[in-house]
Parts: C-alpha cells; sequence; structure tokens
C-alpha cells in the first residue's frame, strides 16, 4: 500500500509592517538656475534604491525626488524649473523575518511640502509611508491517490487552489517619440514635463506577459520666439516580458512602480527641436497563479487489514475573485484670498491616496482621496503664472460574494478620468473617475494524509462486534463513519440496503452484515 503524492507549490506571508518617516531638509537652487520669486506648481516621489533583510529587520535604503516649478525673479517672470532630492535610510522591525527572505516595499508619499526660504533656496518637508511584506514560497506534498493491492477503502475531498507558477522581478521599458504638431512652435527651452503611464494592463500568455497601457505626457516649453507653450496628449503603449513558466489563462497578479524616467528634446528629421524622446522603466513585481482543481486524500480505513492514516493539518491558498469597481468622484476646488484670478487651464493632474481596503459583507470597502492640482494662467501681472489644490474624499464598494476575514486582497488603485474646468467666481470644477483591481486569495486549512500505517486486524475487537446489526442513523453519520465502525465496505452497505446512493439522514436504518471481505 503505498501513497500517490504531489508537490503543492504555496506561498504564504511571512510578516508585514507598516511605518512612516519624515524627510526634512533646505535645498540649494543649483547655480545654473535662476533665482526663485514665488513657487508654483510640485511633484514628488519615491525611488527605492536597496531593500535589505536582516534578522527580523529589513533596511530600506531610497530617496524622495521632487520636481517644482516657480517664477523666476525678473520682469517678464518667466517660469523655471528644479529638481532634487532627499535620502532616507529605514531600519523597519518584521518579527520572524530572517537574511534570505524576499520582502516587498510599497511607498506612498502622504504628504510633500515645499516652501520658499529665499531666492536660492527651498526647505522641502515630506512625509513618506512605508508598507513592507515578506513573502515564503514552499511545497506542501499532499497525497492525492492510494495504491494498493488489498482491500481498502479510502475517500478524496475536491480542493480549489492557486498554485504559485511564477516568482520573479523584471522591468518593462516604454520609449516613444512624441512629436509636435504643426501649429507649435519649437522648442528652444523645456520648461517642465510630467509623463505617467495610466490604465496599465497585464495578461499571461505563453513564455510572455502581455502590457499595454496609456502614457500621459504633458510638456511646457519656451518656444523659440519666447513664448511659453505648453503640450498634451495621451498615446497608447504595448509590449511583452518573457516569462518561462506562464501560460494563458494563469491568474497575475503584478505590481508595479515607476523606475527611471528619462525625457529629451531632440531634432526632428527637417533638424528642428520638435520631437519629445521619453523612456520609462517600469519595475515588474511578477506573480502568477495556476487555479487547479485538486482531489486529495482525506480518510483511509482497513477491512482486511487495520490501517490508519497519519495525517497533519496544511494550508492552502485559492483565488477567490478577480475583479474591479469604479466611482465616479465630483467637487468643486475654491481658490484662496491670495490666489491669482484664473484665465486659462493650463495642465491638471491627480494622485490618488487610497486607505488599505476593509473587508465587509460581500465586498471591500475602500476610500481615500483625490488630490488634485492644477496649473494655470492668471489675469495677475505680478504672477502670470498659477496653481489651485485641493483634496475630494471618495468611498464606495468593491463586490466580492463570499468574501470573509480570513481572505486575504491586493487592490490597486488608478484614475481613469480626470476634468477640470474652470467656473465663474474663482472655483474648479473636478470630476473623475477612480478605478480599483482586485485579486482575492481564500485561505482554507485542510488535514493531509501524510503517511499509512498498516498492521493485522486484532481479532479479538473485530470478534466483540455483532454479526448483523440495525444501525440507526445519529445527526452528522456518514455512510464512511458506519462503514470504518464496522469494518465493513461502503459498496457492500449500498448493495445490502438497496441504496443508490451514500446520503443518509438521522433515523434511517441500515442492515450492516459483518464479513470480511477478499
Amino acid at each position: 500500500m503505498e501513497l500517490v503524492r504531489k508537490n503543492i507549490h504555496m506561498d504564504r506571508i511571512k510578516g508585514q509592517a507598516s511605518t512612516q518617516i519624515t524627510l526634512e531638509d533646505d535645498i540649494n537652487i543649483l547655480d545654473s538656475r535662476p533665482d526663485a520669486s514665488k513657487l508654483i506648481y510640485d511633484r514628488g516621489s519615491v525611488a527605492l534604491e536597496e531593500i535589505k533583510v536582516t534578522e527580523d529587520h529589513v533596511a530600506v535604503k531610497g530617496k524622495l525626488q521632487f520636481l517644482v516649478m516657480y517664477l523666476a525673479e525678473g520682469e517678464q517672470q518667466a517660469p523655471a524649473c528644479m529638481e532634487g532630492s532627499i535620502p532616507f535610510d529605514e531600519q523597519i522591525y518584521v518579527e520572524g523575518v530572517q537574511s534570505g527572505d524576499s520582502a516587498n516595499v510599497k511607498w506612498r508619499l502622504e504628504d510633500l511640502t515645499i516652501g520658499l526660504i529665499n531666492s536660492r533656496k527651498l526647505s522641502v518637508q515630506a512625509l513618506i509611508a512605508l508598507k513592507v511584506c515578506s513573502e515564503v514560497m514552499y511545497d506542501e506534498e499532499t497525497a492525492v491517490d492510494l495504491y494498493h493491492e488489498e482491500p481498502v477503502e479510502y475517500r478524496k475531498k475536491p480542493l480549489r487552489i492557486a498554485q504559485m507558477t511564477v516568482k520573479k522581478r523584471d522591468i518593462f521599458r516604454i520609449k516613444e517619440e512624441l512629436e509636435l504638431p504643426q501649429n507649435f512652435p519649437n522648442v528652444a527651452r523645456l520648461i517642465w514635463q510630467g509623463v505617467e503611464p495610466e490604465n496599465v494592463e497585464f495578461r499571461a500568455l505563453e513564455g510572455r506577459i502581455s502590457v499595454q497601457g496609456d502614457l500621459n505626457a504633458f510638456f511646457l516649453y519656451e518656444g523659440e520666439e519666447g513664448a511659453v507653450k505648453c503640450y498634451e496628449t495621451v498615446v497608447p503603449f504595448s509590449g511583452m516580458v518573457d516569462c518561462t513558466g506562464c501560460d494563458e489563462g494563469m491568474a497575475a497578479d503584478i505590481d508595479y512602480a515607476l523606475g527611471s524616467k528619462d525625457v529629451e528634446v531632440r531634432p526632428d528629421f527637417d533638424g528642428e527641436q520638435r520631437v519629445f524622446t521619453v523612456e520609462l522603466v517600469m519595475d515588474l513585481d511578477i506573480s502568477l497563479y495556476e487555479e487547479e482543481r485538486l482531489d486529495i486524500l482525506s480518510g483511509v480505513y482497513g477491512v482486511v487489514k487495520e490501517v490508519e492514516a497519519i495525517s497533519k493539518p496544511a494550508r492552502f491558498k485559492g483565488l477567490l475573485a478577480r475583479t474591479s469597481g469604479k466611482t465616479k468622484v465630483a467637487d468643486r476646488i475654491k481658490l484662496g484670498a491670495s490666489d491669482a484670478p484664473i484665465v486659462q487651464i493650463l495642465h491638471s493632474e491627480a494622485q490618488i491616496q487610497a486607505e488599505d481596503g476593509e473587508i465587509v459583507e460581500n465586498g471591500i470597502h475602500m476610500k481615500g482621496t483625490v488630490n488634485v492640482q492644477a496649473l494655470y494662467l492668471s489675469s495677475d501681472e505680478k504672477t502670470p503664472y498659477s496653481s489651485a489644490r485641493g483634496s475630494i474624499p471618495f468611498s464606495f464598494m468593491l463586490d466580492v460574494p463570499d468574501i470573509n476575514n480570513g481572505c486575504t486582497f491586493k487592490v490597486q488603485t488608478g484614475l481613469e478620468q480626470l476634468a477640470v474646468a474652470m467656473l465663474d467666481g474663482g472655483e474648479l470644477d473636478v470630476k473623475a473617475v477612480v478605478v480599483c483591481r482586485v485579486i482575492v486569495f481564500e485561505h482554507r486549512t485542510e488535514n493531509i494524509v501524510t503517511d499509512i500505517v498498516v498492521s493485522d486486524l486484532d481479532m479479538n475487537k473485530l470478534s466483540g462486534l455483532p454479526g448483523i446489526v440495525i444501525y440507526i442513523a445519529k445527526e452528522g453519520d456518514s455512510l464512511w463513519d458506519v462503514g470504518k465502525r464496522y469494518y465493513v465496505p461502503i459498496a457492500q452497505i449500498k448493495e445490502t440496503n438497496d441504496m443508490t446512493t451514500e446520503e443518509i439522514r438521522p433515523g434511517d436504518k441500515l442492515l450492516i452484515v459483518k464479513g470480511i471481505s477478499n
């Protein structure tokens, strides 16, 4: 008698922790940049440079990167740009992790405040949230069948599992050339750029992962005749990432973060400065799961031998749902008393600051804010360029039937639409659509058979059982329980009682004829 076993590749969370870090520094404006009279626009991000796992700790090295637009001193008040960074090195306590474990770190820029100390110096303050999650890969050896030559009764239990097939990190490069339309002047000086991937989707194919999305690009530049112009466009992108072991239909759980970004201006075929070359690197954290229905061995008993199943509890992971949801967000942003009046909106952008979702009945409750920033032309000659900011809260439910508190999930949020319009009375009308994509896993603990112990029947015990008995079924009884108690095959009980199914109800009378099967 021999167990047929199968290795199931699983992953589980070994440890996780969250922390907040505060960064503060004074940054000198580069000598190559003009003096600053007023700050008007900014953007920040975090670049993670090194993640190192030691005993009960994860060391995270990185830097806050910021880009700020300001008005230069002088009669023309021309816009200029300054970029900089502040490094950080944080030790995060994560109980249970050890050297050699892998760890994923997610960041969220919760606050960025940039002020002007004087014409040559900026004050930068930031609040960054870091979330660390350490996962471990392992094989769970599970009995799925039993090879036997002598009579034995065994049963199986169906199980839906999400088996880990691929776990790796990779990169995806986006390279685009964006040429100015004919009615735009040539570029003399690039002042500001904003290039971000949006609506990114991944799909598992045979040996590859398909990547597609939109590249949202905004450029503020000085033309050859000195006038400041802005150009905004959206272009689709697509490509493939080679992935050994990947197959079509696998469930893809892929996180991405924007790595390096390079934007330059180059000549077109006529030698005129009209082409923006954009190269982005997306850092991918790839997890692929293969959904499988597996029948695991759940019990054994003997009818001619004493057969004991040795078992242990094991954790299994199954895919409960992959779904998405949208919610509309709308509000008005009112300018402050000191803000310059709006003449024309040049550009708007928004970042989503989502809280961790909360599992509720049949769903996940999502909430957070949409932080909006708009760059505009003003009617104030002293401040020809200015900006307005506002935060709009959102809250909605992602429908996930049968979800429970034992489930785990990952959510990706993004903006599907953003529209900012100018209203009378110094207000901005903001409309946006927040989209959330979620993958949900359920976790079950099942007893799995690890070994079989076979011995001769205890004849004294067997002789103590009646040869023929009328058994009255109790609540919770099954044919398996009855057969195991009297060392009788289930098929024999069904035949004796003229049964077509194994279903029994409390009060049912079963004729049990003891006998040793051959």
